[in-house]
Order: C-alpha cells, then structure tokens, then sequence
C-alpha cells in the first residue's frame, strides 16, 4: 500500500511540472504553478524560507520522499528502470554498490563555489528540477505545440476557435545540446542502474541524504526473518541495500517501497528509528555516523545561436521578407522583475519556465558561459507587451520577481538607440514612423531631419527617459535586417 500512495502521488507531480513545461498559454500556472514552488533548489535561491523548512522536516520524518515524489528527474528515472526492467522481462538487474563518497564531495563543493561566486551555468547544469525544466522545453514542447497546431487548423476548418497556432521554433542550439545530452546520460544511467545519477552527482540528493541519515522512519531489516534471498537488494534501484550485511545505507534510499513490496518474507518494514536501532543491534549491524558533504554541479556550456523553423513570410505575396538579425547589445536585457542582471545571474536556474510560457517569442536563453541558458530578451519576433507579466507569474526561484501590470509600465530595463544608416525614411525616402507610433510610452517623437526645412524627411527622437525597454521600436520597425532602433539594456533597473 506504501508504494502504490508513493507511486501515485509521483505521478500527480510528474504529470503536474510536465504540463508547467510543455503549456505554452500560461493557463495551467494558475492551477498548478506551485508544483515548481515546492522545488528544493528554486524554493532555496528564492529564500522561501517556509518551503525549504517543510522539505527538511519532511525528509527528517519520512526519508527521502522528495526524491522519489516530488522531484521530477527523479520521478523520470524511475519510469525509464521500470521500462528498462519490462523490456528485460522483469528480471532483477540491481546490486548493493558502495558510495562514491569522494564524488559528491567533490561535486557539491564545486556547486556551492558556483553558487558562492554567481556562476549560474554551473548551478543550472546540474540543478534536478532545471535539467528535466530543459529537457521537456527543448525537445518535447516542440512537438505539443505541432499536435496543438494540427488541432488548430482542425478547428479552424470547423469555424471553431477551441485552438490557436503557435510558432515552433529552436530557442538555443547551445540549451537544446544540454538537454540532449542530459537526456541521454541519465537515461543510460536509470536503465542500467537506476539512480546512479541521483546518489552520486545531484546535490539535492546529496543534501538531503544527510538529513536522511537521521530520518524518523525508515525502512528497516529484521535479520530473524530474512531468508538471504537478496530479492530486496536486486529490486533497489538505488543500490542502497547490502543483503548480506543485512545494512541500509539511508542517505541514498529514497523510500521508494519497492523493497518493502518485494521481501515475501516481510523482511523489511517502514518503522520508526527506535525501532530500527533495535534491530540493529540485534543484528550486529553498525549504523554509520559518518557526515556526507553537500553535492553538486560542475558544468559545461557551449554557445548559443537561434535557430528558425518557422515559414517565411512574403511581402504583399511577392518578396520574401528578410529574416531580422539580432543586434549586437553591449548590455543584455533582462525581462522586468528580474530587478538586475546580478539578480538574474544569482537566482536563476535556467529551467527554461519563463521561455515555455513566454506568448510574444521574447526570451530565449543566454549564450554568455557565466549564465549559459538563463533568460534574456531579445525582440526578433516579438516585443514584451506591457500587459503581459507571465515570466514573473511562473519564475520559481526568485530570479524573476512577482509585478503587477501597472508596475511593468513603468520598469525601464533597457532604452532604444536610433541607427541613422537603417532608418528608411533617410535610405528610401519614404515615410515611416512605425517606432513612434507603436511607443507604448510615448518616448518617441518623428521631427525633420533638416531644422530649417519642415518638408524633409522625419526621423525619430527618442526621450530615454521615458522608454522602459519594451522592443516594440525594434521589433516592428520595417528595416532588414538590422532595425534601424533596437534596446540596449541596463545592468540595474528602475522605476520610472
């Protein structure tokens, strides 16, 4: 029964964050936006201080519960050994292994120095939540959207507006390797031994191992009823159980039950630490007092670029339009709420959340090394509407903090800068003014490029005062492939 209410309740989480990830409207956030609330590492870096707390009791109580429910590369390993354990016919493929005790030292020291220093690549890489955030953005998102699609031109053709097309397009080459990466390596990993990842390289594991250790209840070995059979030992997916010994090692148990559930002998029961010190001693087993150090993350990171898999619009059905390219900012652009690119870089786990739900294409991840995959905005396909706040709805960790709409229209995270060379009025000689009129400042003005002839052609005065940054100028202004005005972005943002 304690694993089928395990059991259940990791698929209520899994299937939960998945949809976070894959919805691209935003609308289940509303429901079930605090699934990633609850995530130990975002909860930590937004300093829920009350979240973080609950997860520590809650191991110190129940063992590693997290692991094995709530968090979801966790909860995706565990489908990848059951798939794995189906397509060998059920045959038991575990053993006891000893713990790389030296590897996660070396791991967490690594992740807390990147935390330390606000080397936010090295957190995200290794971050569970943020690994299987990328891996469902990147790879599986794409395809939701194209099924969605498919529906929609359904419903289109049935004068039914049920769906709506969205654009399927490559974010980052750079984050979508990652995510491919990591893919494979865990599943590898889960399919020939289970949570190799999770017990040796997550610092989350790690952490809460330790805390583990002295956990309340526990799953526990009656040496008086043990056959020798080592039934529980080849089910353990966390390679946890020494049969022989008649030992549990307790910081990589996850609670999982299956042990529990397999032990025809009822070997082996979840029981309170009094209890489970008694049968040690009975046992002559020894538990081990020895502290394990905090885990996680070394990281790697190439570079990003945009890929496009969209068609090409057509100018009155005649001319391809121009792709426009990104200009080169000396200063990135955050989205609003982040309060500071420091901010960004300190808090953000590069889960990609933000990017799923972003409606207008504007964020899409770094290509920076330090904060390799965290969101930036760029305004190639969109620009960020002042009415629109989904980023900082949906963020988990604090990176992007909660704004009210009224608010957003007045955070300046950047200012337009005007390229005369790109500005058609001057090269064709005709009028535009697309910039001015789609300011949602106002911070925009047309005058004549000539003061002592008011017939000349009208070219825009920006007030950087009053711009906040938005990206409409660029995003909608007509020249290719560079807009004649783009956003440059600011370090520290401030209320206008």
């Amino acid at each position: 029964m304690l694993r089928k209410i395990r059991i259940a309740l990791a698929l209520i989480f899994f299937l939960g964050i998945t949809a976070l990830f894959l919805d691209f409207t935003g609308t289940v956030h509303a429901w079930l936006g605090w699934m990633a609330k609850v995530q130990f590492l975002p909860a930590l870096l937004a300093l829920h201080v009350g979240i973080v707390v609950a997860l520590l009791l809650l191991t110190f109580v129940l063992g590693r519960v997290y692991c094995s429910v709530v968090c979801p590369l966790g909860v995706m390993q565990d489908v990848v050994s059951r798939i794995a354990k189906f397509r060998k016919k059920g045959r038991n493929k575990y053993a006891y292994s000893a713990p790389k005790t030296w590897l996660r030292i070396t791991v967490m020291v690594v992740f807390v120095l990147a935390l330390l220093l606000g080397v936010g690549s090295l957190v995200a890489l290794l971050a569970p939540y943020s690994a299987y955030g990328r891996i469902v953005s990147s790879l599986f998102q794409p395809v939701y959207i194209a099924a969605n699609n498919v529906l929609a031109g359904m419903a289109e053709r049935a004068d039914s507006y049920a769906f709506y097309t969205a654009d399927v397009w490559m974010k980052s080459v750079a984050t979508l390797s990652v995510a491919v990466v990591t893919l494979v390596v865990i599943a590898v990993l889960a399919w020939r031994n289970g949570r190799t990842y999770c017990n040796t390289i997550c610092p989350v594991g790690s952490l809460l191992g330790f805390v583990a250790r002295f956990s309340l209840l526990k799953p526990v070995i009656d040496k008086s009823k043990c056959n020798g059979c080592r039934l529980c030992e080849r089910n353990c997916k966390a390679a946890c159980i020494d049969a022989k010994a008649h030992k549990i090692d307790y910081s990589r148990c996850v609670a999982c039950m299956d042990c529990i559930d397999k032990c025809h002998k009822h070997a082996i029961s979840y029981a309170w630490r009094a209890k489970t010190d008694h049968v040690g001693k009975n046992g002559d087993e020894k538990v081990d007092k020895s502290r394990r150090a905090f885990v996680t993350a070394t990281a790697v990171a190439t570079a990003s670029a945009i890929l496009k898999a969209q068609e090409k619009t057509v100018d009155g059905g005649l001319a391809v339009i121009e792709d426009k390219q990104i200009p080169e900012r000396k200063t990135p652009i955050t989205p609003p709420g982040s309060l500071s690119a420091k901010n960004m870089a300190q808090h953000c786990t590069a889960c990609q959340l933000c990017v799923s739900v972003c409606p207008n294409g504007v964020l899409r991840p770094s290509t920076d090394m330090m904060k390799l995959m965290q969101p930036e905005s760029s305004y190639e396909r969109g620009y960020c509407r002042p009415e629109c706040t989904k980023c900082a709805d949906v963020c988990p960790a604090g990176a992007i903090r909660p704004i009210t709409v009224a608010e957003k229209s007045s955070i300046q995270i950047g200012h337009a800068v005007w390229i005369k060379k790109n500005c058609i009025p001057l090269t064709d000689g005709v009028e535009c003014g697309n910039c001015a009129r789609h300011c949602p400042a106002g911070a925009i003005q047309m005058v004549a490029s000539d003061a002592d002839d008011d017939e000349s052609p009208k070219i825009p005065v920006i007030n950087t005062e009053k711009c906040i940054g938005c990206g409409a100028c660029e995003n909608l202004c007509p020249a290719r492939p560079f807009s004649a005005i783009y956003v440059e972005g600011h370090e520290v943002h401030r209320f206008i």
